[in-house]
């Protein structure tokens, strides 16, 4: 199913649609829609990357701060 979005661009956005549509000889929609692919697609890696980082801030301790306490 497509749906239909208006959207508004930059004249130079729209002039860079223009020169790689004609270039990889493609519509412009299909360079979109790759374009937004690629996009989702780092964003997605960047996200998934903060979390794991996020995560292991949260769980991860130094030194001291494990053994703070323990006595052997």
């Amino acid at each position: 199913m497509k749906e239909t979005i208006n959207f508004t661009l930059k004249p130079g956005t729209i002039e860079n649609l223009q020169a790689y549509s004609e270039i990889l000889d493609k519509e412009i929609s299909t360079v979109m829609e790759e374009a937004l692919e690629a996009y989702f697609a780092e964003t997605q890696k960047r996200l998934l990357d903060k979390n794991t980082a996020d995560e292991n801030a949260m769980t991860n301790l130094d030194y001291d701060e494990f053994w703070d306490g323990v006595e052997l």
